[in-house]
């Protein structure tokens, strides 16, 4: 039977899996320590309001992308502790995603500052 649904339960499972990834995975911990400061450093640019937006929204996308690498590689790990051909191409396809949406947010960002350059 599937459980009733709760939404403060649900958010609270999904806050609990965000610190979890904080602190066991470096690499989320550095690319939240990037966001954070370049969250700040976009609120002080002298850009128009959805210049903003678009520059601090990009940031999000690592660190989506980054959680459900996260995910992935728990569930190959829980599967197979062992060397397998196919659990490596899953961790090494999810990993592919976290470069391209860094490469993406980057991309993003130096076009737009370079539109706005004066």
């Amino acid at each position: 039977m599937k459980p009733k649904y709760h939404f403060f339960k649900n958010f609270k499972y999904a806050r609990e899996g965000f610190l979890e990834v904080l602190k066991k995975e470096t690499s989320f911990k550095i690319e939240v320590i990037l966001a954070v400061f370049l969250t700040f450093v976009a609120i002080f640019l002298p850009y128009p309001l959805y210049a903003k937006l678009i520059l601090i929204g990009v940031l999000l996308i690592p660190l989506m992308v980054e959680l459900l690498n996260s995910a992935i590689e728990r569930v190959v790990d829980m599967v197979t502790q062992e060397y397998h051909e196919l659990a490596k191409y899953a961790k090494d396809a999810a990993a592919a995603a976290v470069m391209l949406s860094l490469t993406f947010c980057a991309v993003v960002w130096v076009a737009v500052i370079i539109y706005f350059w004066q």
